[in-house]
């Protein structure tokens, strides 16, 4: 029995990992939930798992601790073994190196953790002992593909479904409203991420996840659009062969296998692949000259330093303002490389050069927008 504390445990990926967790009773036991807002929400979890530690990052009043500092405190519980992070954005990175300081495994979903400082988590983990399995789809599919030959891997092609916008002009996509972002094709999941997918901002943070969780050069990492959502990652090997993992838009297989690697549990709950149901597989170039912002992240994560805090922080900025409909759809990927211009880009070697590089983003975005 593995003790697990779910951070971010009212989101998608929170409430899919609860799913997972009702099946697999016999080996894993719920030890903490952390949650962002949703007081409701989380206390019906409390209600049902009555976990030892529960906590709300904003709110006041009822039960059990409140403040950024909840996130640390489940992730680093001696009866913690795992930690799902699930939380959105960079207020999950100080939970990160905590866990994996403390020697927990972290079934990381909160991409913007290894995008801010993928540096220091490497040396978190070196120093505690702790470990890094993803949880996004693409990165778990990797993982599957690899697990066993990693010396021989030579080259990744993550998939994208190309979101609500796959095929709009840059016109129309200037102008597209909050409700068309977030009518996504083929998955479910929070609104922050959801417009990242229709801006395909999405999958630049991943190009740059990938490139700390494997080691890879960004030569040898590559984006293709797959509206099907089938084929979740290519891994091509040093002979040229090619592996890729295949299945039904689910994150719940993912998060299974991100707590159990390298070993597998029988789970009756996903659901089984039929090669006739899933159709034909089809794959399009990324129009990277009509998504700027996938253009802008892609160049930060190869100018490295701080430049993937820089577009991570505006990034968020920007999509909040958009989703509070303050600025049209267009000016997410143009605020994001106008900061990026006026950005000096420093080695991202200490936390507080991390800090910095995103509290200045914050601020310069905030700035730019009114």
């Amino acid at each position: 029995m593995r003790g697990v504390a779910i951070l971010g445990s009212t989101g998608s990926i929170g409430r899919s990992t609860l799913e997972v967790l009702r099946r697999q009773r016999d080996h894993f036991r719920l030890v903490a939930l952390a949650a962002g807002q949703n007081r409701e929400t989380l206390e019906e979890q409390v209600r049902e798992w009555r976990p030892a530690f529960s906590g709300l990052v904003l709110g006041n009043g009822g039960t059990g601790p409140t403040g950024p500092e909840v996130l640390v405190e489940a992730a680093t519980r001696p009866d913690v073994d795992i930690v799902v992070n699930a939380v959105v954005g960079a207020v999950g990175l100080d939970a990160t190196l905590a866990a994996l300081r403390a020697g927990k495994r972290v079934a990381l979903a909160n991409k913007e953790t290894l995008v801010m400082a993928g540096e220091l988590v490497a040396r978190a983990a070196e120093q505690g002992g702790g470990e890094v399995v993803p949880v996004d789809s693409e990165h778990n599919a990797v993982l599957q593909c690899i697990t066993g030959q990693e010396p021989a891997l030579r080259r990744l092609i993550l998939t994208a479904s190309g979101g609500p916008f796959r095929e709009w002009s840059a016109d129309r996509l200037a102008h597209a409203s909050v409700e068309d972002a977030l009518r996504h094709p083929t998955w479910k999941m929070g609104n922050k991420i959801t417009v990242d997918s229709a801006t395909l901002v999405n999958k630049a943070l991943e190009l740059i996840e990938a490139h700390y969780l494997f080691g890879l050069s960004y030569d040898a990492l590559e984006v293709v659009v797959h509206p099907q959502s089938i084929v979740h990652a290519f891994a091509e090997f040093q002979d040229g062969s090619v592996i890729a993992q295949l299945g039904f838009p689910s994150m719940e297989l993912p998060i299974l296998y991100a707590l159990t690697h390298p070993t597998r549990l029988a789970d009756t709950g996903t659901r089984r692949f039929d090669p006739v149901a899933a159709g034909p597989l089809t794959f399009e170039p990324v129009r990277s000259d009509v998504f700027g912002a996938f253009r802008a992240g892609v160049a930060a994560g190869r100018a490295g330093g701080t430049a993937p805090a820089i577009f991570n922080a505006t990034n968020e900025v920007a999509v909040a303002a958009f989703l509070d409909r303050r600025i049209a759809f267009g000016r997410i990927g143009e605020l994001i490389e106008g900061v990026l211009e006026e950005h000096t880009v420093v080695p991202a070697d200490s936390i507080e050069a991390v800090r910095a590089a995103d509290s200045w983003a914050r601020t310069r975005a905030t700035e730019v927008m009114q």
